[in-house]
């Protein structure tokens, strides 16, 4: 992927679908930036009529109802590549009807857990992302996060997956509510911690991760309590950046657990940040020497205790205390943590985890 990351960095759109070679691209995002004016800004830097269709109803979580919807305008509209705005859950569906724009089958048969990774080809549809919140990393990750008819979250995973072009613009992450900055902003520290914190060795990951985890600490709570700060934007925005292209290293116990209870409909990056501090507790005799590592990058105390060092950081960023605040039922518990046994992301988890130990960790972060 080739990114450009700048102020203003949006009006460079019209040069990189040409370099793309998108003439018709459906440009994906949600409600809320269409109502923000955000989605036609994006349309006032392209020539009249060259945006062949928007679509601007993805959910909080993206469905796979919402992906044949915008799958329905791309082939409508014959669409040859897509714009994705917004944060991970538009930059997701713009990844899922990429993938179905130019592959037979249903979307089940693209998933991890089905083995689907191995039959995404080449030949998915190219698509340039521009992010509007500081979290996801999905504007240079090989991964998608989706709800199908079912009910069920699943990943779809493939380096083909990966948008051609991320154009990465602070400007449009300066009217983030202090909550959602928040939110999405532990998103991008989660993402540093586990992937610095997985089992698979990857030094150049390893690096990202830890100087995003640098950036998050120093900027996430003035880019929270002061959103017009410029320069706050800009580094959360490169620590998401970081977060997201630190993937390939794999995740952890974290991520395993937020996919089942993002089922619930609830945010990704506040679930992150509700569950960091049980599994630090839980990884910190497998992983000593990275703990350090993630102390000396967060410029804490030698032995500082990072599981309440992160339980003071969600409490002054306003975030939820635990999951029960968040509406989650102890009577869910048990299946969600049977799932999470499932999950592929914590095969990467730097200790070993069970059902039973996820229902521990479960119950920790009620």
């Amino acid at each position: 992927a080739r990114v450009q990351f700048d102020f203003g960095a949006a009006a460079l759109l019209p040069d990189e679908l040409a370099a793309v070679g998108i003439r018709r691209p459906l440009l994906v995002s949600d409600r809320g930036l269409a109502a923000a004016g955000v989605v036609q800004r994006i349309v006032d830097t392209l020539a009249p009529g060259q945006v062949a269709a928007i679509f601007d109803g993805t959910p909080s979580n993206p469905t796979e109802r919402a992906i044949h919807a915008a799958l329905d305008l791309y082939r409508n509209h014959h669409c040859d590549g897509i714009v994705a705005l917004g944060g991970g859950s538009p930059i997701d569906l713009a990844k899922a009807v990429a993938l179905l724009a130019t592959h037979t089958g249903a979307l089940s048969d693209y998933t991890v857990l089905s083995g689907g990774s191995d039959r995404i080809t080449p030949a998915v549809a190219p698509i340039i992302a521009i992010p509007t919140t500081a979290g996801t990393g999905a504007e240079v990750g090989r991964a998608s996060v989706v709800v199908l008819d079912s009910g069920r979250k699943v990943v779809l995973v493939s380096l083909h997956l990966v948008p051609k072009v991320a154009i990465c613009d602070p400007d449009l992450t300066l009217g983030l509510p202090p909550l959602l900055t928040a939110a999405t902003g532990m998103d991008a520290l989660s993402h540093c911690i586990e992937t610095f914190l997985s089992s698979r060795p990857n030094p150049p990951a390893a690096a990202i991760a830890l100087d995003g985890l640098g950036r998050c600490v120093r900027w996430i709570e003035r880019a929270t309590h002061h959103g017009a700060d410029r320069e706050a934007r800009s580094e959360m925005l490169m620590a998401a950046l970081e977060g997201g292209l630190t993937f390939q290293k794999g995740l952890g116990a974290v991520h395993a657990m937020a996919t089942p209870l993002g089922e619930l409909g609830l945010h990704h990056g506040t679930l992150n940040a509700v569950l960091l501090p049980a599994v630090l507790r839980f990884n910190a005799p497998a992983a000593a020497d990275k703990c350090a590592a993630i102390r000396a990058a967060a410029r804490l105390p030698d032995g500082a205790d990072l599981a309440a060092w992160i339980v003071d950081l969600n409490r002054r960023l306003g975030l939820p205390a635990g999951l029960a605040a968040m509406g989650v039922p102890r009577e869910r518990i048990a299946a969600i943590a049977a799932a999470a046994a499932k999950d592929h992301s914590g095969l990467t988890n730097p200790r070993p985890a069970t059902a039973a130990d996820y229902e521990r960790l479960l119950a920790e972060s009620l």
